[in-house]
């Protein structure tokens, strides 16, 4: 583990002041709940459901603090369906255990195949069982990805296993918990940090209708869009080399809120936009839902 000197703590908290959209005068306080993060690391249960586990790979490209402190010192994740280094009979004592202990954060990751519960177990048992329990028990839930916010990929149209968002599940369960979703085909490893240090420190961040924080997701990726002046004066892109708005080439901007054009992906590398790719719309709750739903549009001519 990497032993952070004081000038990259703060460093590190004024990271995160900026990440959750707060000016620099909360510094103190997000250290102050940074500090408990690290003293008191609260217990997290991950759960995956019918997911590719993108997710999961995600929160492991994390960026300052890296995954190794992240999921060591920053929380502690008392259970992950992948990382587990444990397997059989052991991980699910330890899972059950810490569901019977409670005061734990659960992030579930993934959809919930409600006709089909067999179609994903976990020890010979459902994985919608297990989240009931769990989620019955928690302090709060955080659906990562757009699949546990939306459906996504596994609840497309004509889908076998009648998958559900986890919203959806439980309000079918009648359970009432402080529930956030963070939607993206991956969800961006800032937005799991950001919202674990604010839920820490200051509760439930502001959320808008549909569940989300509006620190990530109050405007559009059209609205942020390095490309968007190409948009106003009306030139675009004819391929995915050329330089211009991206729109009729298929890009879902305008109808998606996130802010990776402005975050950017991979150590702050890049993001879809600016390296010539339209967005595809992956944190929209209309990702994949339809089995016309198009990733890529050629020759589109029509106006926003």
């Amino acid at each position: 583990m990497v032993n952070l000197s004081r000038r990259d703590f703060l460093s590190f908290c004024a990271k995160i002041t900026a990440l959750i959209g707060l000016e620099s005068t909360f510094v103190p306080q997000i250290a102050e709940g940074v500090s408990k993060l690290i003293n008191n690391a609260p217990p997290v249960i991950w759960l995956q459901g019918q997911s590719c586990s993108g997710c999961s790979v995600s929160l492991l490209n994390s960026y300052a603090p890296g995954p190794a402190e992240l999921i060591t010192r920053y929380i502690s994740l008392k259970f992950h369906s992948t990382l587990s280094t444990a397997t059989g009979d052991v991980a699910m004592d330890t899972l059950n255990q810490v569901i019977k202990d409670g005061g734990y954060f659960l992030v579930f990751e993934g959809s919930v195949p409600s006709k089909m519960p067999e179609a994903c177990l976990m020890g010979h048992v459902p994985v919608s069982e297990i989240l009931s329990d769990a989620a019955k028990n928690s302090e709060g839930i955080i659906a990562v990805g757009t699949c546990a916010s939306f459906g996504g990929i596994p609840a497309a149209e004509n889908n076998p296993t009648g998958a559900i968002s986890v919203p959806l599940f439980l309000k079918n369960e009648n359970i009432n918990k402080p529930t956030i979703l963070l939607p993206g085909c991956p969800a961006h490893p800032d937005w799991i940090v950001g919202t674990l240090v604010h839920m820490i420190k200051f509760g439930l961040p502001p959320l808008d209708a549909k569940g989300r924080p509006k620190m990530f997701f109050a405007k559009l990726i059209h609205e942020q869009c390095p490309r968007f002046s190409d948009y106003e004066r009306e030139k675009f892109a004819k391929t995915f080399t050329d330089k211009g708005c991206l729109f009729r080439l298929g890009c879902i901007g305008p109808n998606t809120y996130a802010d990776c054009t402005i975050r950017y992906w991979n150590s702050r590398i890049n993001s879809c936009i600016p390296s010539g790719a339209p967005c595809i719309g992956c944190a929209s709750e209309d990702f994949a839902i339809k089995a016309n739903f198009p990733f890529f549009r050629k020759g589109e001519e029509k106006k926003i």
